[in-house]
């Protein structure tokens, strides 16, 4: 006889682990960390405390900055310059701020960096892990209203300046015009979503940048006219914004950009690709009169 078979089946508190782990039926990820392990989330930090030691929210926490977004023909795109800043000094200069979500969606990122980091990397957890549970993807109303319910959650941290804001973008391949097949959402710190026509920036230098897209938008260019115009528009806000970075040719950092169409889904763009398209930017301001 087996002697393994004397001790009958494994009982799961043998295993030492919490009895969250054998929950059946948790599709969210998001709600299974805030059972299991609720400090794990971002802006876990209770208001509380951070009200406590007012010196919290000046500690030179990095921010990022510039995020813009807009419509092309057959799909959408975001970008991001690559700057991060701490108060007055530059604390990084080539962040990411713009991440891939799943084949059909894409954030970019605004305000505090880490917080703002954690946030989109346990959405696109949350995206991976529901598809797995229920075998199919989540809508992309489903995706919108969980990250709005996150950026909720960071509510207490924003009351005391670390906010942190993202701007989604996302391919509907149920939409019944094939005009409204990109969509652009944007929230604000307790949540509220709100779909955008056509283009939208966030962060310290986004009015330039709307300023920029408001005149050189056009939705039925193509990628590469789209991806330029996102470039012409960062250097606008860079212009009049000390946050937002400049694309650095000695350095080889330019803006992160990312399309997501129905032929090729979410793509984020290689620097040699972006960097052409930098060069010809800065080369084109300097031969434009008034520089």
């Amino acid at each position: 006889m087996d002697p393994r078979s004397a001790r009958g089946p494994v009982s799961p508190v043998s295993t030492a682990l919490p009895a969250e782990y054998f929950t059946p039926g948790m599709s969210s990820f998001a709600d299974f960390v805030g059972v299991a392990a609720p400090h794990l989330l971002p802006g876990s930090v209770p208001a509380a405390a951070v009200a406590g030691d007012p010196a919290l929210a000046e500690l030179g926490v990095r921010h990022g900055t510039t995020i813009v977004a807009l419509t092309f023909s057959g799909g959408v795109l975001i970008a991001g310059d690559r700057r991060a800043t701490a108060g007055n000094m530059i604390a990084q200069r080539d962040i990411e701020k713009v991440f891939v979500a799943d084949n059909y969606s894409a954030v970019g990122i605004a305000g505090t960096a880490g917080i703002a980091v954690e946030l989109v990397r346990l959405f696109t957890v949350e995206l991976a892990h529901y598809e797995k549970i229920e075998g199919v993807p989540l809508s992309l109303d489903g995706k919108v209203n969980k990250l709005a319910g996150m950026v909720r959650g960071n509510l207490g941290a924003a009351l005391q300046g670390l906010a942190a804001i993202p701007l989604f973008i996302g391919f509907d391949e149920d939409a019944a015009d094939p005009a409204q097949t990109g969509r652009i959402v944007s929230f604000d710190v307790v949540g509220s979503k709100s779909d955008e026509t056509g283009y939208h920036s966030v962060g310290s230098g986004s009015v330039f940048a709307r300023s920029a897209l408001k005149k050189r938008h056009d939705p039925a260019a193509d990628s590469p006219t789209a991806i330029r115009t996102a470039l012409e528009a960062l250097y606008d806000a860079a212009d009049d914004d000390t946050a937002t970075g400049l694309p650095d040719l000695s350095r080889g950092i330019y803006p992160a950009v990312i399309t997501i169409t129905a032929a090729d889904g979410a793509v984020r763009h290689p620097d040699e690709e972006i960097g052409e398209v930098a060069r010809g930017v800065v080369e084109g301001r300097l031969t434009r009169p008034g520089g």
